[in-house]
């Protein structure tokens, strides 16, 4: 339950009030959805993120999952 917020935690390390500032989530939702990271704007990326949001909830899971299994060992 905790790894997505973990993996949101880390991704916006350095930018944890202003998230859509991350470097690695712009350039994380630029590959995904083809829009240019550097003129990327906050209601841009939430419209993605709205638009998708079940994509991006299974992605979430899916870490949680891989982390799991990496600390299975």
């Amino acid at each position: 339950m905790f790894a997505p917020l973990r993996f949101l935690w880390h991704a916006t390390r350095g930018y944890r009030f202003t998230p859509w500032r991350s470097p690695y989530l712009r350039w994380r939702l630029e590959t995904y959805s083809g829009l240019h990271a550097e003129t990327m704007t906050l209601s841009e990326m939430a419209g993605v993120v709205w638009r998708d949001k079940g994509q991006f909830l299974r992605f979430l899971r899916w870490t949680g999952q891989m982390e799991r299994e990496s600390n299975r060992d």
